[in-house]
């Protein structure tokens, strides 16, 4: 009798890979980056184990939005004081913290729960293409389509 393969926390095997950013499409690289934090694309998948890999994202502040989201795309901040609701243009954030943009929108991909937060922390992106991982021999990663 067969039974279904679960990973082992112990057991799995990490790797650390870099996207390019520059041209990408912003959903589209966030999707792709999240089902690799979750581990998807790997045959191992168990749905409450963490066995994705680390992910570095470079070359965030050339990432492109599509149709009017430059200027339409609002981002949205609390600072829990009366009136400290703060928003932010897509094209200010992308000037100003575009790694921000990238976290939120792979952070908003992933579950929202405890495995979810851990999955967000193998998230490391950087707005020009350099990088503090060397030393982890990270692989390159190219994106479809």
């Amino acid at each position: 009798m067969r039974t279904t393969y679960m990973a082992k926390p112990g057991q799995v095997d990490r790797k650390w890979l870099i996207v390019d950013a520059e041209g990408q499409t912003l959903g589209r690289l966030a999707s792709e980056v999240a089902s690799i934090l979750r581990g998807k694309n790997k045959p191992t998948f168990t749905p409450h184990i963490d066995t994705g890999d680390h992910v570095i994202v470079i070359n965030a502040s050339k990432i492109e939005l599509t149709g009017n989201k430059l200027n339409g795309k609002i981002y949205y901040r609390h600072t829990n004081h009366p009136g400290g609701l703060k928003q932010t243009t897509a094209n200010d954030m992308r000037n100003n913290k575009p790694e921000r943009m990238i976290e939120l929108a792979v952070k908003g991909m992933l579950p929202k729960n405890t495995l979810g937060r851990a999955q967000g922390m193998k998230l490391h992106v950087y707005a020009g293409s350099e990088h503090k991982h060397q030393a982890q021999k990270p692989e390159v990663y190219t994106l479809r389509g």
